[in-house]
């Protein structure tokens, strides 16, 4: 050990030497530089200097606001590192790693200048501790070798040898089965070995003592089971591996060891082919990767699965479905407690948004057993985390609710477990109330199962039910008095543990307030007052359910009365339009007939009205707008209606507009004017054309400028504008010679056109595809995609993806516009994969750009209803845009309402189901006005005789 030491600090000292000797040479080499640098360079760098210190000062003050500014970080760490000022570097890392698990690089370098300070502090156990932390956040062989290399350094200390061998075992532990990485842990193990042994032997020629002979047989036995350790697991270049060993050993390769390398050889060739495909793939590899521990899991060795499942997350730590299976599987298979919890550590300070990550987290803590401050703490961090749904903080208090609920001994009356019980579910009701309606405009928990929860504890365990009645009457006053299925759980809950009174009144409250299902309410009251009721008991009840039943039926029958008058109504409107237009045609014939010495014009003429704007009856073919293949992530705000089509039809004689160089007035040739439109409908290929929409009305010679635009997709057969009336419709149809054009023409969906965003679609024939829809409405949630608000009007493309490029590869970018083109200060931008989106998320969000501050989460469009389509059976409330009926909080824009009350009144029926089964229409103070009409948009007229009426 002594001629060891001794060895060691001679090394150590011939390299400070050197490393002295070179640092002179640089410094005079820096001072004969010094004397030729002019004035000029030291202002410069002077100026250099105080930009930088201006930069430092700037982003410390960012971080002030904003502690969770992960590139701010990143950025003020570079700055300091070029300073050179190592106690200001020291104290923003240390921040920046109590908030977020740092790279592989930040981390070699904060070792890299920690040891040079402490080369001059003498003061190792700091360097140690910060690798202790460099090595929990992810597994890095480069970080481990570094540790073992720097623990080399104080072997000449008490305990050095013991030291740097412990560190190598942990190492080997830690990455010794990285397939591609780890033989390089293994060598630097063997070579400081080797070192060793050069130590203990005995000079040449001379005869070793008992106890030096000792010492050689020990050392050497340690590297013959370093040999025989490595040659058991499958790494890659095991063979030369083996070859070395054979050279080495002076005995030889036992058969021992020569069959345990022979079946590592052979696993290591199944796991070949993986490897080789995950070197040639791209980032993030996470398709491989899955592949590669699927294929582990099914061999079974719980290492090898760890440590494949250790290089996919050191790659993809952003991606939470990946922390997730991890943590579920160690929870369920290895059920080591500190692998277990440092596990679902790191997964929550990479994924903080994920609350299934936090409650899987609650959970492992409960069951190793972890002290209730601990668990606290850690569920005031999940509060703390940002999620990114008001539903994630009614699933997160919940899990804290039951790990508290576990933890009290209700055999007793009075705990301290329980008192702190109450106060958590009186916490939960307040941060709901204030913290996340607040922030997302709704509780999360409509059907409050938080409160219901609490009543059924205080019912069941601590024998209070008169706390559950106050709980439950809280319940129905948040609006869930209309739902039967609120009221059966109330009643049930009295039927458990109430009496028999109170279970009457329930269910006659809920005879009186349901309103989308009263008939079964009205069952169960009957059927409780058969079990337990007295005759006068039943006779109320017979009483109550029919009066209620009646009523409904009197207000179904009014309903269907009402829908049958505005059909009738309807229906009188259109004879009435059909006449009108009739008579009107017979009076132009008349005209034209009575000019003296005027020739009859061609039938279609006579029909010119036939297809104009007032027409009722809609063309035999119709066609959608909108492509289908661009990017539409997300689009709820691009409802747009569509403009019908005139295949099989006439067109409206000679109201085209006049092509350059024509004279006002002058007579344009019927077969020029309509031959675009009456073309063989049977030489027309839908397969082959496609429709352009929102063009601009005041468009010149349409037919000529769509063909130039379009000749770069392939030949064009040809262009059939869409004319009214009044001139063109701002739609038309392109058909091409042949299917690959197509394709190419999609891609021209949103071109600019004259100021607007023209539209692309594929021709579809509804009369043949009734089902077809122009926008798939996409209700899933986009992983890989994010959704950006509050840009400023002028942002453009370029600028947005100037902004997100550091984040990730940027698939598209789509700025939301209106029909017209303006901006709607909306965006989404798609990246490769899901990681680089949730990274964007947490780096970008509460970003200023031009002032405005940008609102950035995963795009997750709202499911369009039934409800979000135009419908003649809807009420007038519906019927409006989403932005005239609600506001930012749920509320009207205007506290004036401008629709009379009578129709005012019924859309109350628009709010959606909250806990499950949707109800049907409702209104009114009492609940009954469910069976309210829906009132079917009125017209102008019909407004003003409703008006005069009252």
């Amino acid at each position: 050990m002594a001629a060891t030491g001794n060895a060691e600090e001679s090394q150590l000292q011939e390299m400070e030497e050197e490393t002295g000797m070179e640092r002179e040479m640089d410094s005079d080499e820096e001072e004969g530089m010094g004397i030729e640098n002019s004035d000029d360079e030291e202002d410069d760098s002077s100026e250099d200097d105080k930009e930088n210190e201006a930069e430092i000062q700037r982003l410390e003050e960012q971080l002030s606001i904003n502690a969770f500014d992960y590139n701010c970080h990143v950025d003020l760490i570079k700055l300091l590192r070029q300073e050179g000022e190592l106690p200001p570097l020291r104290k923003a890392r240390q921040k920046m790693s109590e908030l977020f698990p740092l790279t592989e690089e930040i981390w070699l370098d904060w070792l890299k200048d920690e040891i040079r300070l402490t080369e001059e502090e003498q003061n190792r156990e700091k360097v140690y501790e910060l690798f202790e932390m460099a090595v929990k956040d992810y597994i890095c062989p480069e970080i481990w070798l570094e540790y073992a290399q720097y623990s080399i350094g104080g072997m000449g200390l008490p305990g050095g040898m013991e030291k740097v061998r412990y560190i190598f075992e942990r190492a080997l532990t830690a990455v010794g089965l990285h397939m591609t990485k780890g033989a390089t842990v293994w060598e630097a193990y063997r070579e400081f070995e080797n070192v060793i042994l050069a130590t203990v032997q005995p000079p040449p020629g001379s005869v070793p003592t008992c106890e030096q002979q000792a010492l050689l047989n020990a050392q050497l036995e340690r590297i013959h089971t370093l040999f025989r350790r490595q040659l058991a697991i499958p790494l890659l270049d095991m063979e030369g591996t083996y070859a070395e060993y054979e050279e080495w050993s002076d005995q030889g390769v036992s058969d021992t060891v020569s069959q345990k390398f022979k079946r590592a050889l052979q696993q290591m060739e199944k796991s070949k082919p993986y490897e080789e495909t995950l070197m040639a793939a791209e980032p993030p590899k996470l398709v491989e990767y899955q592949t590669y521990i699927d294929y582990e899991q099914k061999e079974g060795d719980p290492a090898r699965i760890q440590i494949i499942f250790e290089r996919a997350l050191a790659e993809n730590c952003l991606v939470p479905d990946m922390w997730a299976k991890y943590t579920k599987y160690l929870d369920r298979q290895l059920k080591i407690k500190d692998l277990v919890l440092s596990s679902h550590d790191r997964a929550v300070r990479n994924c903080p948004w994920t609350m299934g990550l936090w409650k899987n987290y609650l959970l492992a803590l409960e069951r190793h057993g972890a002290d209730h401050q601990t668990i606290s703490d850690v569920f005031e961090k999940a509060l703390n985390a940002g999620f990114i749904q008001a539903t994630d903080y009614v699933n997160i208090w919940e899990a804290y609710l039951d790990y508290l609920r576990r933890r009290v001994d209700f055999s007793k009356e009075s705990s301290r477990e329980l008192e702190e019980l109450r106060a958590a579910f009186t916490r939960s009701l307040d941060y709901m109330k204030q913290d996340v309606e607040e922030r997302f405009s709704e509780s999360g928990d409509p059907s409050c199962t938080i409160m219901q929860v609490w009543a059924k504890i205080e019912a069941l365990h601590c024998k209070n039910i008169q706390k559950a009645r106050e709980l439950w009457d809280s319940i129905m006053t948040k609006g869930n008095a209309k739902f039967a299925n609120m009221w059966l759980e109330y009643y049930n809950l009295e039927r458990s543990y109430g009496d028999a009174l109170h279970c009457r009144k329930a269910l006659h409250r809920a005879v009186q307030c349901t309103s989308d299902y009263p008939e079964h309410v009205c069952e169960v009251l009957l059927t409780f007052e058969r079990v337990e009721g007295s005759l006068e008991d039943w006779d109320a009840a017979v009483q109550k359910t029919e009066t209620r039943l009646n009523r409904v039926n009197e207000q179904r029958a009014k309903v269907a009365e009402k829908e049958a008058h505005l059909v009738r109504q309807e229906e009188e409107k259109t004879e009435q339009r059909r006449r009108a237009k009739a008579d009107k045609k017979n009076q132009k014939k008349g005209q034209k007939g009575s000019r003296p010495g005027e020739k009859r014009k061609a039938e279609d003429e006579d029909n010119e009205d036939e297809w104009g704007e007032e027409s009722e009856q809609p063309p035999k073919r119709h066609r959608g707008e909108g492509n289908q293949g661009s990017f539409r992530g997300g689009g709820a705000e691009e409802f747009m209606e569509t403009e019908s089509g005139l295949f099989g039809r006439r067109a409206p004689p000679c109201r085209r507009q006049e092509p350059p160089g024509a004279k006002r007035g002058q007579q344009i040739a019927p077969a020029t004017v309509r031959k675009t439109q009456e073309d063989n409908p049977e030489q027309r290929k839908d397969d082959c054309s496609v429709f352009i929409s929102n063009l601009a009305f005041s468009m010149e010679d349409p037919e000529k400028r769509l063909k130039e635009l379009f000749e770069s997709c392939g030949p064009v057969q040809s262009v059939r504008p869409v004319y009214a009336a009044k001139g063109f419709r701002g739609y038309c149809y392109v058909q091409f010679e042949g299917k690959t054009s197509v394709p190419e023409a999609l891609k021209m969906d949103r071109r600019e056109v004259d100021g607007r965003p023209m539209f692309v679609s594929l021709c579809v024939d509804k009369n043949k595809n009734p089902d077809f829809k122009v926008f798939k409405y996409n209700t899933n949630l986009e992983k890989h995609k994010i959704f950006i608000s509050g840009l400023p009007f002028s942002c453009t493309k370029e600028q947005l993806e100037e902004l997100c490029n550091d984040q990730g590869t940027i698939k598209d970018i789509r700025l939301v516009t209106n029909r017209s083109g303006k901006p709607k200060g909306l965006a989404y931008v798609e990246f490769e994969d899901e990681a680089q989106a949730s990274q964007a998320v947490v780096k970008l969000d509460g970003t200023v750009l031009q002032e405005h501050t940008l609102s950035v989460a995963i795009s997750n469009p709202p499911r369009r209803t039934e409800a979000d389509k135009p419908d003649f059976s809807r009420p007038m409330g519906a019927m409006m845009p989403r932005a005239m009926v609600y506001g930012s909080r749920g509320k009207g824009r205007t506290q004036l309402s401008l629709i009379p009350r009578s129709l005012h009144r019924q859309t109350g029926s628009e709010s959606k189901a909250e806990n499950g089964t949707a109800p049907k229409p409702t209104g009114g103070a009492s609940g009954d006005a469910g069976f309210e009409a829906q009132a079917k948009p009125m017209s102008n007229s019909d407004f003003a005789k409703m008006l005069l009426r009252k």
